[in-house]
């Protein structure tokens, strides 16, 4: 008897490697620790995929119940995501991103980089709609989590490394991969919010219907 769906697990893994996109966060993660010494890098890559998984895996398991009971869809969810991701673009395209460091070197590493960069409403999003498709199905279930362990540890590895990264490019090259990476963001979270209202002009078109 199988016990994961493999076709699912891939599904699974594969969207969420997409939506958080582990090498992409290397640059923003560069930036927001550049002032940080090895040791405390690593501690905020370990702590920030930990708020990630935590916040992921808690909206997977509660995530229905908690927006039913405060009367969110998922469509605001998204939307006011999208919002925050576009605050922390905007930081980055105009050369703001220390001020969104710590100076104890851990807070960045809850937020923005725990959430909303990793453990973001896109990710969460997706995966309360995969548990949907679960049914209860305990191959589908192990999949999820298989898959949610596998993207904690890809991006641990990728902001783990990001400092020979950073020796390889200078501070020129992180300086103009910050630049494109905030430009990337600020494209993410604008299709975020499109598809937000995209989403909400549907369903008052249904409700008017």
């Amino acid at each position: 008897m199988n016990l994961v769906d493999l076709r699912f697990l891939a599904e699974v893994f594969v969207t969420l490697f997409v939506i958080v996109d582990p090498p992409g966060t290397i640059p923003i993660f560069m930036a927001l620790t550049g002032s940080m010494t090895v040791r405390q890098r690593s501690r905020a890559a370990l702590v920030a995929v930990g708020v990630a998984l935590l916040i992921i895996g808690g909206f997977a398991l509660f995530g229905q119940f908690i927006l039913s009971y405060m009367h969110i869809s998922l469509p605001a969810l998204q939307f006011s995501g999208g919002l925050l991701l576009l605050l922390i673009a905007l930081q980055l395209l105009t050369g703001k991103e220390d001020e969104m460091a710590a100076s104890e070197g851990v807070n960045v590493a809850l937020v923005p980089l725990g959430t909303p960069l990793l453990g973001g409403p896109g990710a969460i999003v997706a995966m309360m709609l995969f548990v949907q498709r679960t049914d209860g199905r305990i191959t589908h279930v192990s999949a999820i989590v298989l898959a949610l362990l596998g993207i904690a540890v890809m991006m641990y590895v990728f902001m783990r490394f990001s400092g020979g990264i950073a020796k390889v490019l200078g501070k020129g090259g992180v300086t103009l991969v910050t630049r494109i990476s905030g430009v990337l963001l600020a494209a993410i979270s604008t299709q975020m919010i499109f598809d937000a209202i995209r989403a909400f002009l549907a369903d008052w078109g249904m409700l008017v219907a």
